[in-house]
């Protein structure tokens, strides 16, 4: 029985379709879904705090402010992964940039493939600078009252990577390791994607979650997460495969470390920054 859970297990990622329907080349896949989902969350996250906690905005300046935000993570994202990590292709194949469409080798519907999560934070950050510009929104308290509700929507876009089946860990001996379908070499992987979800989203989230009421500065939280999230991928990078074209930096480094170690280091930078700015 134990060996039969382990073999399911191990074999998971194979058994699991990463469309809900297809048509012809076009497949509606369960990560946009994910997509939709972690908005969802966060932005039923920010109503029950506005409603259960003593916050001046109204529903509206949320459901405004979500167009924003939307916008400055699928952009940011795409762009992070163009830059961070496949700039050189892109400087060749441009359309692809914002076309859902690969032109190698022939016309391909391929979706927008490459997402940064880095480039995705930083345009997040961007378009909520903008919003709390126009609506004169104080910058460093709104992103506090957003920051305890964004980990457990981060947790579903890893679903996501999972049920795609991308973004697998390092080779491992490990009975928990899966194999998976896009993998040629057909070895046990670490799942990555599942480490990430849970430590990345669920862990965090109940972290500043529970310390939500807190409010020792503005820009409290952000610092906060932006340490927080940074050391936990720091260290499930140790897991996680490099992209094949980039790999290592050094020997030792992958890209994903070193945009965590900036993630760190400017989280603990805007820690003293805003706590001296509150003296």
């Amino acid at each position: 029985m134990t060996d039969q859970l382990i073999n399911f297990w191990q074999h998971l990622p194979g058994t699991i379709k990463p469309y809900i329907f297809e048509i012809g080349s076009f497949q509606l896949r369960y990560y946009g879904l994910m997509y939709i989902v972690a908005f969802s969350i966060v932005y039923l996250l920010s109503l029950y705090r506005l409603k259960t906690e003593n916050y001046a905005y109204s529903k509206t300046d949320v459901e405004n402010y979500f167009v924003w935000a939307i916008l400055g993570l699928m952009l940011g994202a795409r762009f992070g992964y163009v830059l961070f990590y496949n700039f050189s292709y892109y400087l060749e194949n441009p359309l692809e940039i914002i076309l859902p469409f690969s032109f190698s080798g022939g016309f391909h519907f391929t979706g927008l493939s490459g997402m940064s999560y880095h480039g995705g934070l930083i345009g997040v950050i961007l378009s909520t600078a903008l919003f709390c510009r126009k609506y004169r929104i104080r910058f460093w308290e709104y992103v506090d009252f957003l920051i305890p509700s964004i980990p457990l929507g981060y947790t579903f876009g890893r679903i996501g990577n999972f049920i795609n089946g991308e973004l697998y860990g390092r080779v491992t001996e490990k009975p928990w390791g899966m194999y998976f379908p896009h993998d040629m070499t057909n070895h046990l992987r670490h799942p990555s994607q599942l480490y990430e979800a849970f430590f990345e989203g669920i862990v965090l989230f109940v972290f500043l979650w529970s310390i939500r009421k807190l409010r020792p500065f503005e820009g409290f939280y952000l610092s906060l997460y932006l340490i927080g999230y940074g050391l936990v991928r720091l260290l499930i990078e140790l897991f996680r495969e490099p992209d094949g074209h980039i790999g290592f930096f050094f020997n030792f480094i992958t890209l994903g470390q070193i945009l965590c170690l900036l993630m760190i280091f400017a989280g603990f930078g805007l820690y003293l920054f805003r706590k001296s700015r509150d003296v």
